[in-house]
């Protein structure tokens, strides 16, 4: 097996969109060589724990509403190209991703990590729904069936925040400033959201090097 370790934010629409092109690379191989692991990557770090809401946030960061749907529109474009829905009217609060990342590190003990990454994706970008909400995340754990009665406990501690903000610093330390950011084998880095055809190529020539080599 290949690691493939995803840096990324479930608040981060590239994401969302270099996820579904890897995923549809992947449907080709069923016997693909990866195996992931995904990693922390706060866009806002200091987000409060309550969030902000979503209207004073992008007029925060991009300047009203005009500001903010120019940079989107790339967005909208791509999203649709790997035919996604992001349904922005129905986000009211940009939430602190910190216990969401919490939750993916515990999915990732129980290896259900990718599907709690696609139910946090589907409950911000589709639904609308605030993914820094404990209950929320309780509720994301138990559809994927997880312990949501031992998530709910965890998530009222600090259990592993200390060390989801070291693995987010480490990141940035090891030169990314954005995400998402794939490793390949430990060796090559892969950032943004690549079109399918890349990962095709890629998870072709991993294939061909590891026949070449039993």
């Amino acid at each position: 097996m290949v690691k493939l370790d995803i840096i990324s934010d479930p608040i981060c629409p590239w994401c969302y969109i270099g996820k579904a092109n890897l995923d549809k690379a992947l449907a080709q191989f069923p016997d693909h060589p990866f195996t992931m692991e995904w990693h922390p990557f706060q866009l806002n770090p200091d987000m409060p724990a309550g969030g902000m809401d979503r209207k004073a946030y992008l007029e925060t960061k991009f300047g009203g509403k005009t500001g903010a749907a120019k940079a989107y529109a790339p967005v909208v474009e791509n999203a649709k190209k790997a035919g996604l829905t992001i349904n922005f009217e129905a986000m009211q609060v940009t939430p602190s991703t910190i216990d969401a990342h919490r939750l993916i590190h515990w999915a990732g003990i129980e290896a259900r990590q990718t599907l709690v990454v696609d139910l946090l994706f589907k409950a911000y970008f589709v639904e609308g729904r605030d993914i820094g909400s404990h209950e929320v995340l309780a509720d994301i754990a138990d559809t994927a069936e997880m312990d949501a009665a031992l998530v709910t406990r965890l998530l009222a501690s600090d259990a592993d925040t200390a060390d989801i903000r070291a693995r987010d610093q480490h990141s940035r330390e090891m030169g990314i400033s954005a995400v998402p950011t794939f490793i390949v084998a430990n060796q090559h880095a892969v950032p943004g959201a690549q079109p399918t055809d890349l990962w095709v190529k890629v998870i072709t020539d991993i294939m061909a090097q590891i026949g070449d080599e039993v």
